[in-house]
């Protein structure tokens, strides 16, 4: 057996083992909570009892993978350096805000609207990103510590934006602030069609299924291929392994630094642009957190490959999409994060140890072709 199909096969078992003790140690949880690990299981799979519940479970489990599915690209693109970008949450932040009050100045055909806010986004990030990555060079500070002040100094900096000279206009007694509303030529178009050609109803919550599914397929692509078919992917990757070996070679590790960096934060830019341009329209005090976090989970669990990526930001849109079922059936919906807890755990773990036992074949397999290539010597 090819020694590359060798290692998927073990890369996979490792986390179909992962995910199924994962499952067992959420079944322990849920008996000791006092719930029946049969019945949250049922209600992973509960998808609603009418046609058009159906396609509104449907369609939120999708859309909930599609940030999450962006945030593992951006998080993935600096471990490709060896760098822990941990400041993607507050990038899509202070980008999301910057993109929703920019894109609400003006009004012009969707064609021009929708692409500027989302270059708009996608500058905002990779400039705040360009912060830490700067120090690192400059002053060997690093990225980790000053992602995470980035982060306490992106978050509240959009509250106060929000709040101030961002804000739109409130309506009486209403309690969230925003920005001013889009225009409906920046609203990107649903996908509603899609159910609709499977035969099924379309569904009607959250603006249905987000358009911006398409962006996120596009540049799962495009990183792909700039990634692992492109000089600047492998100068990314030898830059991350052994930066004196790189600069030997003549690549510059500090320019490669500022390169993924900036562009780890450029696509955490889009992270937010989902949700405005698919449903709300604007930017809010309430617009969803935490996906800057997830990501890092995301990028470890697809082992940083955009295929992988996919189905890991899948799982968690699944997990995250059954809280209210879970709800329903009187178990905990902290059980979810538990679940996805264990699974990112094991996955490492899995991977560490799927690693290590294919290094081993490979070894052994390099040591019987050397034996089989050594000439034997025959004495009179």
């Amino acid at each position: 057996m090819p020694a590359g199909l060798n290692r998927a096969l073990l890369t996979v078992a490792g986390a179909v083992v992962a995910i199924v003790l994962a499952i067992a140690i959420c079944s322990v949880a849920i008996n000791v909570a006092g719930g029946d690990p049969l019945t949250a299981l049922t209600a992973l799979f509960d998808f609603g009892e009418t046609p058009r519940a159906q396609a509104n479970s449907i369609a939120t489990f999708l859309n909930r993978a599609v940030p999450l599915f962006i945030a593992g690209l951006a998080v993935a693109v600096g471990f490709r350096m060896n760098l822990f970008n941990i400041g993607v949450e507050g990038q899509y932040r202070i980008a999301a805000i910057c993109a929703a009050y920019v894109g609400s100045t003006f009004t012009a055909p969707a064609w021009i609207q929708i692409p500027v806010i989302i270059v708009v986004a996608a500058l905002v990030g990779g400039l705040y990103a360009l912060i830490p990555a700067v120090m690192k060079v400059t002053r060997g500070v690093n990225e980790v510590i000053a992602t995470i002040m980035l982060n306490y100094i992106a978050i509240n900096l959009a509250a106060f934006l929000v709040r101030g000279p961002f804000a739109g206009q409130r309506a009486k007694g209403e309690l969230t602030v925003t920005t001013p509303q889009l225009p409906d030529s920046a609203m990107f178009p649903d996908l509603n069609f899609l159910f609709e050609g499977f035969g099924m109803l379309p569904p009607t919550r959250g603006g249905g299924l987000w358009g911006f599914l398409v962006v996120a397929i596009l540049l799962g692509v495009v990183i792909w291929v700039v990634l692992e078919r492109t000089r600047f992917g492998f100068n990314v990757k030898a830059s991350g392994l052994n930066g004196p070996a790189a600069l030997a070679s003549g690549v510059n590790p500090k320019t490669m630094v500022i390169s993924a960096m900036v562009l780890s934060g450029a696509i955490a830019g889009l992270i937010g642009l989902p949700e405005i341009l698919g449903d709300r329209g604007a930017y809010n005090s309430n617009f969803t957190a935490g996906l800057g976090f997830l990501g890092i989970a995301v990028a470890l669990l697809g082992r940083n490959k955009p295929v992988g990526i996919a189905i890991a930001a899948l799982l968690f849109a699944f997990l995250d999409r059954a809280q209210g079922a879970l709800q329903f059936a009187d178990i905990p919906p902290s059980v979810i994060t538990i679940i996805q807890g264990a699974i990112v755990l094991l996955v490492v773990v899995a991977n560490e140890v799927t690693n290590r036992f294919a290094l081993r074949l490979e070894e052994r397999r390099a040591a019987q072709q050397l034996g089989r290539n050594t000439p034997v010597e025959v004495t009179a």
